[in-house]
């Protein structure tokens, strides 16, 4: 059991603030499930716009060679390189190499992992509304 105590300070303006404090500390962290981690990876994967960008153009198309990537971006393709393999790493992309150019897709699997994650969570209906009707 845990015992909170409270304490009073007073804050910059001079206003009463109010501490608490736990008295014993919990027995270990909260544990992340590995869902989680990798969904938090997809997420990490995401966080650039010029990835952003390239899953656009991939998610338009069937597939998008590397060098109408790193133009689409408008960055080098040392730099498209490095956004891609991000994204390959992460699962969101896979690649085939066709003589001297690669061709990127979106894997579809991965990208509906992130949808469902963003989806609102499905609830049992409640009761309706009357039409009509004032609530006030």
């Amino acid at each position: 059991m845990t015992v909170m105590r409270t304490t009073t300070m007073a804050a910059p303006r001079g206003l009463p603030l109010t501490v608490l404090s736990a008295c014993c500390q919990p027995p270990s962290a909260p544990r992340v499930d590995e869902s989680a981690q990798t969904l938090a990876a997809l997420f990490r994967a995401l966080a650039d716009p010029a990835r952003v960008t390239i899953m656009a153009m991939l998610l338009n198309a069937d597939e998008v060679c590397a060098c109408d990537i790193s133009e689409g971006i408008g960055k080098s393709a040392a730099t498209a390189s490095h956004h891609l393999k991000i994204l390959k790493d992460s699962g969101l992309v896979a690649s085939e190499k066709r003589g001297t150019w690669v061709y990127y897709r979106a894997v579809p699997e991965r990208v509906a992992a992130i949808a469902d994650a963003l989806a609102p969570a499905q609830s049992t209906p409640g009761p309706k509304s009357r039409k009509g009707r004032s609530t006030s």
